[in-house]
């Protein structure tokens, strides 16, 4: 049997084996167990050998002085299973080193050919498993939206993703460098906002309002609040006429004057805050309407904006608030990552089991999601499968030769014992058999 067809018939690794790495190897106590496995099952087929060895000369013997004719099929069957057993040992030996440390072509195989057997298994894995058509078909039966839906929208799983994220965005804000960040909030994120004209974007988004009609609300409420400060403040009314008046008019005029205006004021409010239609709120959407569109073209109105918003970034509690911005915010996070009932922790987890939810019952959503994935997965694996597998043949190739071969042959080499004590049943066998037919043709 040639050590080529030994290598092909060797058992693969069980499942969970570790890696062969040197220093990624199994632990202590799992190597010293799998060790004296090895020792003795190589015990056991080198006692196949020797026990078809002491059968072959004592038939020999009887075949020769006894003239004991049955002797000769024994004899010949245990002459077939010493070959066998000598040619298996032979094989599965030249995977791992010499035999008997003789330089004899083609053995010594693992450690002769790591770099190519990492070469050819990184292809094979290349070619096989991270072809973009199976890792489609694979994410296509796998249902991967369904199933992360199914589990996410449970509130367990829910609450321990939370839990994580928690542990996650406390362990990020820690690690941190509170200089660092504060820094990049001054210099990046305030010096873009003082770059940037903010008149333009201000009118597209006010001008977006107008049309959705939003503003009404607002002034709504203005109306609402006018009418009622009107109403609630007639003695000042009252008091700023009587403050202004001449002082030769009576007394009783002022009143009067002060009522009229009062009651003129209040009913104008009260119309301005009842008539969706009045012409002081059309007059109050044409005001807007302009404003919205100076800010975005009228350079004057721009350059307002811009005054304005330096005034505001001057202003002494803003600075304040903008070097305190990180503690502000690292505080909050922490504070919400410590606590379990936070609003923030009950709100990423009511999001995440609501997305669960939808995942598991919106079939729509689930393919396109899963659609999504397949082509990630899709250009992943035809733009970076040669850099992926080149982690295998990479890995392979730092591995000590020999350090290697023995990792192997400690994983597999009792299962290749068997090939050895096979190779002597089935040689003694067929040579059972061979000699059988020769004695009844000749």
């Amino acid at each position: 049997m040639s050590s080529d067809r030994a290598l092909a018939t060797a058992p693969s690794r069980p499942a969970g084996g570790s890696s062969i790495p040197a220093g990624l190897g199994l632990g202590p106590e799992a190597e010293e167990q799998k060790r004296r496995d090895l020792r003795k099952m190589k015990l056991v087929a080198t006692g196949f050998l020797l026990g078809a060895t002491v059968v072959f000369f004592v038939m020999r013997y009887l075949e020769l002085h006894q003239a004991q004719a049955w002797a000769g099929y024994v004899r010949a069957a245990a002459e077939a299973g010493m070959v066998g057993a000598l040619a298996d040992w032979f094989a599965v030996t030249a995977l791992f080193k010499r035999p008997l440390g003789l330089p004899i072509p083609h053995t010594a195989i693992i450690p002769r050919k790591k770099d190519t057997i990492g070469d050819s298994l990184g292809d094979f894995v290349g070619e096989n498993f991270l072809s973009e058509d199976v890792v489609r078909e694979k994410l296509g039966r796998v249902e991967v939206s369904y199933r992360v839906g199914s589990w996410i929208g449970q509130r367990q799983h829910a609450e321990r993703i939370t839990a994580e994220l928690a542990t996650a965005a406390r362990g990020l804000v820690t690690v941190l460098r509170d200089d660092v960040v504060q820094d990049l909030i001054e210099q990046v994120l305030v010096r873009k906002l003082l770059e940037k004209e903010v008149g333009p974007p201000l009118g597209k988004i006010l001008e977006g309002i107008l049309v959705d009609g939003a503003h009404r609300h607002l002034v709504d409420l203005v109306c609402d609040r006018a009418y009622d400060w009107v109403t609630a403040n007639q003695e000042m009314v009252l008091r700023v006429v009587h403050d202004r008046a001449p002082m030769w008019t009576p007394r009783f005029v002022d009143d009067l004057v002060a009522d009229k205006l009062f009651n003129e004021v209040q009913g104008y409010a009260w119309a301005v805050k009842t008539d969706p239609e009045h012409p002081l709120r059309h007059a109050i959407d044409r005001f807007l309407a302009e404003f919205a569109r100076d800010l975005q073209s009228d350079p004057k109105t721009i350059a307002r904006a811009e005054q304005v918003k330096q005034q505001i970034v001057d202003h002494p509690d803003v600075q304040k608030f903008i070097g305190q911005a990180w503690g502000v915010v690292k505080g909050m996070i922490l504070d919400a990552a410590e606590d379990p009932s936070s609003e923030l922790r009950a709100r990423v987890r009511d999001g995440l089991v609501s997305l669960g939810a939808r995942l598991s019952g919106d079939a729509e959503l689930r393919a396109r999601l899963d659609g999504w994935l397949a082509d990630a997965a899709g250009y992943v694996v035809r733009h970076y499968r040669r850099e992926i597998t080149t982690l295998i043949t990479d890995t392979v190739a730092r591995w000590d030769a020999e350090e290697t071969s023995r990792k192997i042959e400690l994983q597999v080499g009792r299962d290749l014992q068997f090939i050895r004590i096979n190779g002597t049943v089935v040689g003694a066998l067929a040579g059972l058999v061979i000699y059988t037919v020769s004695q009844l043709v000749f």
